[in-house]
């Protein structure tokens, strides 16, 4: 199996571990942060769905623009910080599970040429339209984590 292929098919499981993840974590914490400045999981799993049209919107600038410039996006210094406290979960995770398909879908039908164009990113020394869905793919698991931390955190019955 080539990375592409790969790249693919993690994005397309992706939602069958969040939502089950997400469903698991008791209302009494979904939305308390561990500490000041720190997301819930409800943060968390509404964020996992922030990136669809972004990546989407650059995705369609990689492919038409000889020289692409990305944005970086940074939803710490661009949003405010209860935007993501005051989404509804349900229909965020209904639009994340819609929307990673439609992603996906949009992806297959990629030639192997697009999936190595390039850009020039503000972080990034290198970015091409492979690494930003590699880096989708790792963006999902590094917020699944996150989620799972908070689900096990041992000391959540002591605090208020």
């Amino acid at each position: 199996m080539d990375s592409v292929s790969s790249v693919i098919e993690a994005l397309e499981r992706a939602p069958a571990i969040v939502v089950p993840l997400v469903n698991e974590v008791p209302a009494a914490i979904l939305k308390r942060r561990p500490a000041p400045g720190r997301w819930s999981a409800h943060e968390h799993a509404c964020h996992l769905g922030a990136p669809h049209q972004l990546l989407s919107n650059r995705l369609e600038k990689m492919l038409s623009e000889p020289a692409p410039v990305i944005t970086p996006y940074d939803p710490g210094r661009d949003d405010p910080d209860d935007a993501l406290l005051r989404l509804d979960l349900k229909t965020t995770m209904d639009a994340y599970v819609r929307d990673r398909a439609q992603l996906v879908s949009r992806l297959r039908r990629l030639s192997p040429a697009d999936w190595q164009r390039t850009a020039e990113h503000g972080e990034y020394c290198r970015y091409s339209v492979f690494i930003m869905f590699r880096h989708l793919v790792l963006h999902d698991f590094f917020h699944c984590y996150r989620i799972e931390e908070l689900l096990l955190k041992r000391d959540w019955a002591s605090k208020p």
